[in-house]
Parts: structure tokens; sequence; C-alpha cells
């Protein structure tokens, strides 16, 4: 077999990425279904913790693995233009990491959860339940935010988690393209080399570092009052 058909088995989501990946899943359902049933108290930390992995994935897609840094897969504007002629064309490429209309929708959810989120932040029910911003911003901010929060920001979210399963669903099933299996085991199987994304105990180690980090600025902006 001649060496360019040989498989390569490549580290594309390192583990920081895939255990953030998870944990978010689980942080934005927990937040809808609190919200949804009134567990105030856990909907809160539910917000609490979206925000710190939000924080995280930020910081991440500076100093991550290769596949996960915002530098490798933001597309400039041409690109996503040729990207989406391809795909009209059903001429798209596969791609190792994310594509250029996945790496969009990344963006799109981390944006959407940052806005709810700190929506949240100067929401007040005017019953028993104000975020922790509330005495900070005039009356009419409050208003807004606690409209935005509940009316618009909620459905937002929704509708992109159903978007983003549907579109990796929709990969799977008709473009035979697998999403899941890499961002559970962190590699892709490639008939081409390319660059490995650093995946070792250290850049892990680091990881859990600005976690940390992340967790310790979200305490200290729940706690500004």
């Amino acid at each position: 077999m001649p060496h360019s058909h040989s498989l390569h088995r490549i580290r594309i989501w390192d583990l920081p990425t895939r255990a953030f990946h998870a944990l978010l899943a689980l942080g934005v359902a927990g937040l809808i279904a609190t919200g949804e049933i009134g567990v105030m108290q856990l909907h809160f930390w539910f917000g609490y913790a979206v925000l710190t992995l939000v924080l995280f994935r930020l910081v991440w897609g500076f100093v991550g693995g290769h596949w996960s840094r915002f530098i490798h897969f933001v597309p400039a504007p041409a690109k996503l233009y040729a990207y989406i002629q391809a795909v009209r064309a059903q001429q798209a490429p596969h791609c190792i990491g994310h594509n250029p209309l996945g790496a969009l929708s990344v963006l799109g959810i981390l944006s959407i959860l940052l806005l709810q989120v700190f929506s949240g932040f100067i929401s007040d029910d005017e019953i028993t339940n104000a975020g922790p911003w509330t005495a900070l911003v005039p009356a009419n901010w409050v208003e807004l935010a606690t409209e935005y929060h509940s009316d618009i920001g909620k459905v937002l979210v929704i509708l992109l988690v159903v978007l983003h399963v549907g579109t990796v669903l929709y990969y799977k099933r008709f473009k035979h393209d697998d999403l899941i299996t890499p961002m559970i085991t962190g590699d892709k199987v490639l008939i081409s080399e390319a660059p490995a994304s650093r995946d070792t105990l250290t850049s892990r180690l680091f990881a859990v570092g600005i976690l940390a980090g992340c967790a310790y600025v979200v305490y200290r902006l729940v706690n500004l009052v």
C-alpha cells in the first residue's frame, strides 16, 4: 500500500476541550430545566457554572490544543463564503476541526450564553429572586434584562442547542461525517498527516488551573456588591 494512503490517527480535540463540551451540555440542560420548574437557587448555580465554562473556553481558544484555538478555526469572510458555495454545490470538503459554519455556531453559542448569563445577573422576578447585580444598575435596565432573559434569551439558547444537535446528526446521517466520536475519543482517523493538538498531562493540569482562575473570576463578579 502506498504511504499516501496509510491512515493516521490524530488527536484533534484535547481532553480539556472535550470535558468543556460535555460539562457545558450538562450545564445548559440544567439551566433550562431549573428555569422552567422554578428551582431558582439551583438555576443561579448553573448560571455561574456555565459562565465559568464559557470564560474557560474563551481563554482556551488562545492557549489550548491546535484545533481548539480560534486562530485555527474562526473563518475569514472569504473562506466562509467559499465553504458556503461548496456546500451549495454539494462539494464541501471534510474539515479536520470545525468547519467554517461549525466555527460560527461555536462563537454564536458562546456569545448567546454570555448574554444570557449576564442578563440573568441583572434580572429580578419581583417575587423572591434577583440577580447579583440588580442593585448596581438602573431600574429600567433591570426591567429590560429580565424581559430579555426570560422571553428572548431563553428561546435563543434552546434554538441554538436544537440547531447544533440537529446539524451534528445531519452530518452523521447524510454527509457520513461523524462529528460525535472525535468529541468523545479526541481522535480522528485521517488519510493525510495533520497537526495534532497538544494533550499532555501538563497541558491538562494547565487547563485545570485556568478553570480554577475562571471560577474565581466568576466568584468575584457574583460578589461585586
